[in-house]
């Protein structure tokens, strides 16, 4: 049975608390997992939550400040303790190549698995096309260079029993239909509709920008920082954030179905707030404040509009 779930292993922003981690998100897709950020201490978390090192097919890193990557070095060297048996890949800024090397190498480790780089060279890159998704980058706006993540699944069709019943066809010329896209004269459009693929998102530290648009549009999951509560708007903006009202107002414009609100500033100790001030934007959807090693689903296919 497959699986499409995030994995939320730590929800600070620059300074970790009691209750929170510093980043780290496991995208568990179909038989898949692409790690996201791996902050300091993401290999415990890790353990906490149930997730292992061979669960890793891919690392994503959004940028190389600290909070989103300094526990890069801990995850690839136990990668390689476990001698995962599989390639693991990893994605990051090419800017912060140096940064990856440092990280990669920090101390010493007997290397067993293979791990493949393929950094984002540039707005709108595609790093990974596979049967079961296409994974892309845009350009976000901090002070350092930042890429988010969007992760698309080719559209498939479902099969209506009614529409084969109305032509006829049951038992295994239905398979023989599938196969071969048309039986006596009847294709298979004729008897499905389109099942749109799933779509989901991965948006960290920015100010609001074009690439923040494009990545949130028609996702069935957007996981986006709000590192700040509306009434510090211009904190944000200095600092390449966004609040709690601008995710949820691009969320809302972008038509996404479950909206996963993370990155929490140190300064806040209501974390109900954060859904208020997205609620007051207008966003109506499945809305999660993220904790801590919760599991959010994604939401279930839809057919297309």
């Amino acid at each position: 049975m497959s699986v499409r779930e995030l994995v939320v292993l730590g929800t600070a922003s620059q300074v970790p608390t009691r209750h929170r981690n510093h980043n780290g998100y496991l995208l568990r897709w179909d038989g898949e997992g692409i790690l996201f950020d791996p902050g300091e201490g993401t290999q415990r978390q890790m353990l906490r939550a149930g997730v292992a090192a061979h669960d890793i097919n891919r690392i994503c890193v959004t940028h190389f400040h600290g909070d989103h990557s300094l526990g890069l070095a801990g995850v690839i060297q136990r990668i390689n303790l476990d001698r995962v048996p599989h390639p693991v890949t990893a994605h990051y800024p090419l800017s912060g190549e140096h940064f990856f090397e440092r990280l990669r190498y920090a101390t010493a480790y007997r290397e067993t698995v293979e791990l493949g780089r393929a950094p984002v060279a540039g707005d709108g890159a595609v790093l990974a096309t596979t049967p079961a998704y296409t994974l892309q980058a845009r350009r976000l706006s901090h002070p350092v260079e930042s890429y988010g993540y969007r992760l698309v699944e080719p559209d498939g069709r479902r099969i209506l029993p009614e529409l084969l019943a109305e032509h006829g066809i049951k038992g295994p010329d239905v398979g023989r239909l599938q196969r071969q896209g048309e039986l006596n004269g009847v294709t298979l459009d004729d008897v499905s509709e389109v099942r749109r693929g799933q779509r989901f998102a991965f948006v960290m530290d920015t100010r609001l920008c074009d690439g923040v648009h494009a990545l949130a549009e028609g996702c069935d999951m957007l996981t986006i920082e709000s590192t700040f509560l509306d009434g510090d708007a211009q904190l944000a903006a200095d600092h390449g954030h966004l609040t709690a009202g601008q995710a949820a107002t691009v969320a809302r414009e972008a038509g996404v179905r479950h909206l996963v609100l993370t990155h929490f500033s140190q300064r806040y100790s209501d974390p109900d707030e954060f859904e208020r001030q997205a609620r007051a934007a207008g966003f109506a959807g499945e809305l999660t404040v993220a904790a801590d090693l919760v599991r959010i689903p994604v939401p279930k296919r839809t057919t297309a509009a």
